[in-house]
């Protein structure tokens, strides 16, 4: 290789490191918390990934010099650890008969070789230790001069250990391998598990050997052809296939040396052969990368999916505080609230009788004639005021209660929905408990804003009769009156009854302020009225969507993961352009096309 190609070649390499971390850093950032379809087989895949970018891809990446590391893995009994020690020719992993067997893994390397697997390294969040120990958290570093330089072999737990932490561990480290030598037994190398790790590694072109372990001297023709058969069928042809008689062990456990020379030949020619081992870590690395890239799609997909069912469930929320809202602005503005206690106290404060009955039917009266005839007290202006505050406190609790209602309701329908209300914390389909007390105070609020309004209108007509004859707290109930018939939408028999409670109002107010002056007013009250009545059912809103928000699912991810992963690929795609030399085995692509593991 030329320094030009060789600086290339680096370039490239840091390239498609910063892709890596920034892939991982989007994968980091994915939140899968709704229990859709997909939800669950995503949130495990994306654990893998970011587990594999860690473990081993991105620290691989930047070791690319580093030894070969053969990960030996396989089923319950199979005898992974005896043979470890056979190869290394010493014991140095604890085989046993109660199972599950070996619980912490063992990495056997030379000892020139120690530097590469330091805690920054190979598996950054298990501790190095150098004793034995069964802290599935540790994994035991032994040098050994029988291991050759350029090579190291860990001892994975059971990949169908009967604890969830042993299969957990060994899936990891069989992903952080960069050759897997699989051990099965002529009693075991059909069982489904075996197979669906070997997929797994047939589908992202890991480098793999098999050993056929512990098999019956007359049952190796047979078992051997039935496997290599399996395995070629299975995209696994060019995996070398070893097999060890079952037979008798030394004093110190060891199989006999003639038993695995096959097998320690092989690994120390990889080890000798600086070309052949760069191979084939290029090909488990590669192969992993375009994995990687292909199955974030999914989890994108997945984000995708939270993103969406997060919208449609705060779209149910705006829906419906939406629509309870405008009920409130028009049940306030339509005559509604000029029924009842409210209209009979505004009654008995103008003093109805023939006045109303004639302003039914002449409403040009003149003001003098509608001032003349009010027999209001200041008392009965304060009971208006307080039947107003009991039918606007009534009206919109209804209307708290209802929203809240209609949104579980649509939130029940789906089963994502139905998990969040269920985590809610608090009954989410009533109005707060303290919803009442604050509508109150609202209420008392404006009905103060709009004295105020009065007082501050009427500043320098405080002195006229007619503002004396009708009192602060008089003209405030009459302008009350007058934003509640707003819009006049009452029909039928009640219509001439509201109708005329608000020009009476209005008459009331014209006669002290003039007529500009009162629409004004009006206007101002009705507008301070809809705020104050957005802030109580925004607040009773803001339950809702804060179990939405603190799911912390952002719209942004999914479209972030896809650029990540098309970042990866076009990478890949430019180095092969390039002349870069591709260790992807023919057939690759057709695992491209596989399903996910």
């Amino acid at each position: 290789m030329t320094e030009l190609q060789s600086r290339q070649e680096s370039a490239d390499s840091t390239k498609m490191l910063t892709a890596l971390v920034r892939l991982r850093g989007a994968l980091q950032e994915v939140r899968l918390p709704l229990e859709l379809p997909t939800a669950e087989a995503q949130r495990q895949a994306r654990g893998e990934m970011v587990d594999q970018l860690e473990d081993y891809v991105i620290p691989r990446l930047m070791t690319i010099d580093a030894p070969l590391l053969t990960v030996v893995g396989g089923s319950t009994g199979a005898g992974k650890s005896t043979l470890v020690n056979s190869l290394v020719g010493t014991r140095v992993t604890q085989p046993g008969v109660l199972r599950p067997t070996t619980r912490s893994p063992v990495l056997v390397h030379n000892p020139d070789d120690a530097q590469w697997f330091g805690q920054d390294r190979l598996l950054p969040e298990l501790e190095r230790v150098t004793r034995s120990t069964n802290d599935p958290d540790a994994l035991q570093l032994v040098p050994s001069e029988s291991v050759p330089a350029g090579l190291a072999i860990l001892d994975a737990p059971d990949i169908d250990s009967v604890e969830e932490r042993n299969r957990t561990l060994a899936a990891q480290l069989l992903a952080a391998a960069d050759l897997w030598l699989f051990v099965t037994s002529a009693a075991r190398y059909a069982d489904q598990v075996p197979w669906e790790f070997l997929r797994k590694a047939a589908e992202r072109s890991a480098a793999v050997a098999i050993v056929l372990d512990r098999t019956p001297p007359e049952a190796v023709e047979t078992v051997s052809t039935h496997l290599a058969r399996m395995l070629a069928s299975r995209g696994l042809k060019d995996s070398p296939l070893f097999t060890v008689i079952e037979g008798g062990v030394t004093e110190e456990g060891l199989l006999p040396p003639e038993s695995v020379a096959d097998i320690r030949a092989w690994l120390e020619s990889l080890a000798a052969d600086a070309d052949a081992r760069s191979a084939v870590v290029r090909q488990t690395l590669e192969g992993a990368i375009r994995t990687l890239a292909r199955r974030t799609h999914s989890v994108a997909d997945a984000a995708t999916e939270q993103v969406d069912a997060v919208r449609r469930l705060r779209e149910d929320v705006n829906r419906s505080y939406d629509q309870a809202v405008a009920a409130v602005s028009e049940a306030s503005a339509d005559g509604t609230l000029l029924r009842g206690e409210v209209l009979a106290r505004w009654q008995e404060f103008v003093g109805t009788g023939e006045l109303l009955k004639s302003l039914e039917t002449r409403v040009g009266w003149l003001r003098d004639r509608v001032v003349n005839a009010v027999k209001g007290k200041p008392q009965q202006a304060e009971r208006v005021t307080v039947a107003v505050e009991s039918g606007l406190e009534t009206l919109i609790l209804e209307h708290a209660e209802a929203a809240a209602e209609r949104t579980e309701a649509s939130w029940q329908s789906t089963a994502a929905g139905q998990l969040l209300l269920q985590q809610g914390g608090e009954d989410l389909g009533r109005a707060s408990r303290d919803f009442r007390r604050r509508a109150e105070r609202a209420v008392r609020d404006w009905q103060s804003d709009v004295l105020e309004m009065v007082r501050t209108e009427g500043a320098d007509k405080r002195s006229t009769a007619r503002f004396l004859a009708f009192g602060v707290n008089g003209l405030s109930v009459a302008l009350m009156v007058v934003v509640f018939a707003h819009t006049a939408g009452v029909t039928g028999a009640e219509a001439g009854i509201a109708g005329g409670s608000a020009v009476l109002g209005q008459k009331l107010l014209e006669a002290v302020f003039g007529d500009q002056a009162v629409r004004s007013l009006a206007e101002r009250a009705r507008r301070d009225l809809e705020v104050k009545v957005t802030d109580l059912l925004d607040s009773e809103r803001r339950r809702y969507v804060d179990v939405l928000d603190a799911l912390e699912i952002s719209p942004e991810v999914p479209e972030k993961l896809r650029s990540s992963s098309r970042r990866v690929d076009d990478l890949r795609f430019a180095a092969s352009k390039a002349g870069v030399p591709d260790a992807t085995p023919e057939g690759a692509e057709a695992a491209d096309a596989a399903p996910d593991a």
